[in-house]
């Protein structure tokens, strides 16, 4: 990488992780999706003592490796929500509903501010509702491309790409899978329902923040 491009991202980086910790969130920060992962194996797990773990949907922490690790672990529970994708609404909500109540929830995020704001938009809420409330501890590994100057932003950085982009990879029916534009649907299959604004970490340190000094995910 030349020198002038890394100094300006470990700088952002580096700035970003006061901010946070200012925040309440504990934070780390990543050279790659493998140290990531490294980071969630190595010392988060063994630090919080989980024993059980899920996820909310995100490309950055499945294209690590990091579930696959974990599921290798005869040690550790693992709640797989998404190893079957003909199971019902009904029956993968009640698989849901209990896995919001596991040691270590794992997932991403589709904003995070320089302000020290994690700001994201579901569909269902259980990947914004683990965040926020019901799992013990919270690890939310964030790509460097998800960096936004401010809650606005964020929003413009969701709904003008996140959100449209999701949607075609999930092959939903929505106006946004085929234009790339969203344009407020009504859609029975809209996936942009329930915001969520994090400003502070609560308890201190639940929510750690991985942020990776690559470009990942959505």
């Amino acid at each position: 990488m030349n020198n002038s491009i890394e100094f300006f991202w470990l700088s952002r980086l580096t700035k970003l992780k006061k901010t946070l910790e200012e925040n309440q969130f504990e934070v780390f920060i990543a050279e790659n999706q493998t140290e990531a992962k490294d980071i969630v194996l190595k010392q988060i797990i063994p630090q919080t003592g989980a024993k059980s773990i899920t996820y909310g949907d995100s490309m950055t922490c499945l294209s690590s490796g990091l579930f696959e690790a974990i599921k290798s672990d005869s040690e550790i529970e693992f709640i797989d929500l998404f190893d079957a994708k003909a199971r019902t609404i009904e029956e993968w909500l009640e698989l849901a509903r209990p896995a919001l109540l596991v040691d270590l929830f794992i997932t991403g995020t589709n904003a995070v501010t320089e302000t020290g704001n994690l700001v994201n938009l579901d569909m269902v809420g259980n990947r914004i509702g683990g965040i926020t409330f019901g799992p013990k501890e919270v690890a939310v590994l964030v790509g460097r491309n998800k960096i936004v100057k401010n809650l606005t932003a964020a929003m413009r950085r969701i709904k003008g790409f996140a959100a449209p982009a999701n949607a075609l990879r999930l092959d939903k029916n929505t106006p946004c899978a085929k234009t790339s534009y969203c344009v407020d649907c009504k859609s029975p299959e809209r996936i942009c329902r329930m915001w969520s604004i994090v400003e502070r970490s609560f308890p201190k340190k639940r929510i750690k923040v991985i942020l990776i000094n690559e470009d990942l995910g959505l």
